[in-house]
């Protein structure tokens, strides 16, 4: 049983030029169609697997999206059934081409090491258009001596015509966790968990456009209590920039010292920011819930409004989307109010622009993610014009059936089809909102007889 976060009301003026966040419309409110639906498919002939009605398509899932200063776009998805980041790039409003498989046999060091990508996947574009996709790596050991996970950043000039043109950097080798990057003109920054190490939020920055890397500090020690919250119990949200006052902000969820090793249902959280770079960082914490409520739904999301300044972070019990923001650049938050209407929510993520805000994440009716029988759809709760209005972003059902919200502790990986997140990113151009999300209903695979589902990926443009 989570428990729903209530509505607070109308929040007072933070700022002269503050946004007022008030909960949205009542419940039952019928969501407004405003967005076009576009599957994204990347197909790979595969020996002895089929697929439809799609033929050879790789599948994919947990995409993500993100736009350049002049409205250039790029989109990533993790191949479902091969080692490969597929990565396409356009602009709003058009359907983007096929730019390759990322990161298929990356050339790692090590005798006899063979590492793929396609663990998890991130994705941002420079002030200079280089794109920079940040991947989770599986690295195989040689001589069937185990294998771990690590993280590298592929960097992609702008006029790069194919993953040939582009080069990797390895960040970490020795075990890693859920990676994400962000940029501040050609500054950039990468946090993943150190899985070996506390699941300490390791930061690395480059200052020359992805070219190089180098550490930086970490959000959680230091902190007093909130260091006591996350050592050893903390989901890492995305880390994210303001480009115009270089200040850095890196989201997390947080359990409590008593609840460590008994529970991973984290009820606290934070948003740590720092204005040297992320050598030093202040952690605030922005929500507490009673222990043992699971508010990592998958993470906290996090947004920096890059013409006002304002940043938002976003998360759900469950049963609620419920969005905070700052308006003094991350030192002092609002009450959370709550910005969805249907009944089961997960897997949140917001952007910003201009004072407007949106805020994704998959819904359904159902009173539970194990409903057998529920029905998904992917939804919008847009702050527009001093008000809130729920639309949906899904065309036709995204998912029928139970979501596993265990990520790789899910059995067999049964009812994980979505994993674990989708995003929304603002076009610069237009102001328009672009989602990217997963479909678990379009196409189906099989192997040795077996027919199973095969998520694909569909790009959602704002009407």
């Amino acid at each position: 049983m989570r428990t729903r976060l209530a509505p607070v009301g109308a929040l007072a003026v933070l700022a002269a030029a503050a946004v007022i966040l008030q909960p949205a419309a009542a419940a039952g409110t019928t969501p407004t169609p405003a967005f076009t639906n576009t599957p994204l498919i990347s197909t790979l002939q595969l020996p002895g697997i089929t697929t439809a009605p799609n033929a050879n398509s790789t599948g994919n899932s947990e995409p993500a999206i993100a736009f350049g200063k002049d409205g250039s776009m790029a989109v990533d998805g993790l191949g479902w059934l091969p080692f490969q980041v597929n990565l396409w790039k356009g602009h709003f409003g058009a359907t983007p081409a096929y730019f390759g498989a990322m990161d298929t046999d990356l050339n790692n060091v090590g005798a006899g090491r063979t590492t793929l990508g396609d663990e998890d996947a991130d994705v941002e574009i420079t002030s200079a258009g280089t794109t920079l996709l940040a991947d989770l790596d599986l690295i195989l050991n040689p001589n069937g001596s185990g294998a771990q996970l690590g993280v590298n950043v592929t960097r992609c000039p702008a006029g790069t015509a194919a993953p040939s043109g582009c080069t990797h950097t390895f960040i970490d080798t020795a075990g890693a966790d859920r990676e994400w990057i962000t940029t501040a003109g050609t500054s950039a920054w990468l946090s993943y968990h150190d899985s070996g190490n506390s699941t300490l939020i390791r930061v690395k920055r480059s200052t020359d456009d992805g070219k190089t890397w180098s550490a930086a500090g970490s959000p959680i020690p230091g902190q007093g209590a909130a260091t006591g919250d996350a050592t050893f119990n903390n989901s890492i949200g995305p880390i994210v920039a303001d480009p115009g006052t270089g200040i850095v902000y890196e989201s997390y969820a947080a359990g409590e010292p008593q609840t460590k090793a008994t529970s991973a249902n984290f009820n606290n959280i934070y948003v740590s920011r720092s204005t040297d770079g992320g050598m030093h960082w202040t952690s605030t914490r922005v929500f507490h819930a009673p222990p043992f409520t699971r508010l990592n739904n998958f993470w906290p999301t996090l947004a920096v409004d890059p013409i006002t300044h304002a940043v938002y972070t976003a998360w759900t019990d469950q049963h609620g989307i419920a969005v905070s923001q700052s308006t003094d650049r991350g030192v002092t938050w609002s009450p959370a109010v709550t910005v969805s209407t249907i009944q089961t929510t997960v897997m949140p993520w917001v952007a910003a622009r201009n004072g407007k805000v949106d805020v994704v994440y998959y819904g359904s009716t159902a009173a539970s993610t194990d409903d057998t029988t529920a029905v998904w759809n992917v939804y919008d709760s847009q702050f527009s014009n001093g008000a809130w209005a729920v639309k949906q972003v899904s065309n036709t059902p995204n998912r029928v059936g139970a979501i596993c919200m265990e990520g790789s502790g899910c059995v067999n990986n049964v009812n994980r089809e979505l994993l674990d997140l989708f995003e929304v990113a603002e076009d610069p151009l237009s102001g328009k909102a672009a989602v990217i999300y997963t479909d678990s209903t379009i196409d189906t695979w099989t192997a040795n007889g077996v027919t199973k589902e095969l998520p694909e990926i569909v790009l959602a443009f704002e009407q």
